[in-house]
């Protein structure tokens, strides 16, 4: 059975979460996620990580659970952001 290893990251303003998975080559990214949460379990991580609510990507791309990452893939799992960019960047050019 020929099997893959990928990473899920997860960042938060002070510190980065990087778990390494070995999963079947036909495990899907929701897969992945489960075992990268079972990991973080055991090291006391789960908690910070919103697991099932947040928008995830493969290296900056969007992508859904039932994808199939590649050998080698880092699935990013994305924080909300708390201010619009755009908003901000109009707010910034208005106040000069």
């Amino acid at each position: 059975m020929t099997r893959k290893h990928c990473t899920v990251a997860f960042a938060l303003p002070g510190r980065q979460f990087l778990w390494t998975v070995d999963l079947a080559a036909e495990a899907s990214v929701a897969d992945l996620l489960e075992q990268a949460r079972l990991q973080a379990a055991a090291r006391g991580e789960a908690g910070a990580v919103p697991w099932d609510t947040e928008s995830i990507g493969i290296f900056g791309e969007p992508c859904r659970r039932e994808d199939i990452p590649r050998e080698g893939d880092r699935v990013e799992i994305y924080r909300a952001l708390i201010n619009d960019p755009r908003a901000s960047r109009r707010a910034r050019v208005r106040g000069r």
